[in-house]
């Protein structure tokens, strides 16, 4: 069986105001961003059955703009920012064949770095800016069998691409 995971940064956040990191919500270009994100993986006909989320605000929002229909969505809050092997333990309770694993920078673009069986050749995948999404192939029978260094590259884009 194919399994496919979509690693997506939440997108970019409103540092305006006095509120907490957790409260944070989207700014304007980070609306725009998410619901160009959705349309992206609606062209490519790429909907998770199962969605993981941090519960920042600025995770939920991301997630609400992508507009996705279907799938079980599960916010944590130990996916607010997470380390890469707390991301990857997450994953691997998964049972769609498809996931979506919202989170924050630095654990999210680490465990993008690490999950890949090879770099990806894009200027700023190291980066992994806000809105970053990768989508990636595991040819496992189950989550508890994806390995770091497992998964080869199905497509990567960062927002200003798309907007």
């Amino acid at each position: 069986m194919t399994l496919r995971l979509i690693l997506m940064r939440h997108a970019k956040s409103d540092w305006s105001g006095d509120l907490t990191d957790h409260d944070r919500s989207l700014n304007a270009r980070g609306r725009a961003s998410a619901e160009a994100l959705g349309n992206w993986l609606r062209e490519k006909r790429i909907t998770p059955g199962e969605i993981l989320c941090s519960s920042a605000r600025r995770t939920v929002e991301t997630l609400e703009r992508l507009n996705l229909n279907g799938g079980h969505t599960n916010l944590s809050d130990v996916l607010y920012l997470a380390e890469a092997e707390t991301l990857l333990h997450a994953i691997r309770k998964g049972v769609s064949e498809t996931q979506l694993l919202l989170a924050h920078n630095p654990g999210i673009g680490e465990l993008a770095n690490h999950i890949l069986d090879r770099p990806v050749k894009h200027p700023r995948f190291n980066a992994y800016p806000t809105g970053a999404t990768l989508i990636a192939t595991f040819d496992s029978g189950t989550w508890e069998e994806v390995r770091p260094g497992s998964g080869p590259v199905e497509h990567f884009t960062v927002p200003r691409e798309l907007v």
